[in-house]
């Protein structure tokens, strides 16, 4: 079916224009995204694991995490990706159960990323994970720290970033991550070295969408980004109406009757 999630997320990342994806942490969040225009939603792990009251870095309970995933499924009319990091486990067969109840819940696809581990770690994981789905769909995004986290520099990142990729892809990866990349030569050195849809963050100093697009790049992903800026905002309002300004609690707000209305069916 044309209009199926899976397909439809795949196809977005193959357009000329990159799949510009928002990252949510709860139901509210997705359906004010998805009312803005995103055309496709994903979590990110800092900011959902912040909302349910954990640090990043592993630290989210399975639980909660499939909970919250399930909240935001439940309103999302738009495909959702969910950010996995390591799959909380080095065990692969652990990670490909987890991957498997995130696609039962109704996700389209994940994030899976080596961090510090060695790659040979991650593309066992997706190894299990695709004999553990078998024929069903789910658009596996690798994920590859070489640039995060400087684990290399100049050309040496290049090959690193390709050479992970290209593991990663031949796992059965359908997608490449590579936060931290943000030269246009280095963008497209590593496109034409793994053929496979390449994701990069937002970051300050990251060129114009255009920019990255001619370069290669195909979906630009936010991070935590939205949610820290939500949270700045909130902060500020609040320290505000503490300080007797209770005007600025009614600036910049969604309407009440807007807000209800997302959750009204």
């Amino acid at each position: 079916m044309p209009d199926a999630p899976h397909p439809r997320f795949a196809e977005l990342h193959r357009q000329a224009t990159p799949l510009l994806l928002p990252n949510v942490w709860d139901a509210a969040s997705a359906a004010l995204w998805q009312q803005a225009g995103a055309a496709a939603l994903g979590t990110s792990s800092a900011a959902l694991a912040w909302a349910c009251g954990y640090a990043d870095g592993g630290a989210l309970p399975r639980e909660p995490l499939l909970r919250q995933v399930g909240a935001i499924v439940r309103v999302a009319a738009v495909p959702v990706s969910v950010d996995l990091e390591d799959g909380y486990h080095d065990d692969p067969g652990a990670v490909a159960a987890l991957a498997a109840e995130i696609a039962a819940a109704g996700a389209v696809g994940i994030n899976l990323e080596d961090g510090a581990g060695p790659p040979e770690r991650l593309a066992a994981k997706i190894r299990a994970i695709r004999d553990a789905l078998g024929d069903a769909p789910l658009f596996v995004n690798a994920r590859t720290d070489v640039y995060l986290r400087g684990l290399a520099t100049g050309r040496a990142a290049v090959d690193e970033t390709a050479a992970r990729l290209a593991r990663y892809r031949d796992a059965g990866a359908d997608g490449g991550f590579v936060p931290g990349l943000r030269d246009p030569g280095d963008i497209a050195a590593i496109v034409a070295a793994v053929p496979m849809p390449l994701n990069v963050m937002a970051v300050p100093g990251l060129p114009p969408v255009a920019e990255l697009a001619a370069a290669g790049v195909r979906r630009i992903s936010a991070g935590s980004a939205l949610f820290q800026h939500a949270y700045g905002a909130g902060r500020h309002a609040v320290r505000r109406f503490l300080a007797g300004d209770l005007a600025e609690t009614l600036r910049e707000r969604v309407d009440y009757g807007e807000l209800n209305g997302l959750f009204a069916n």
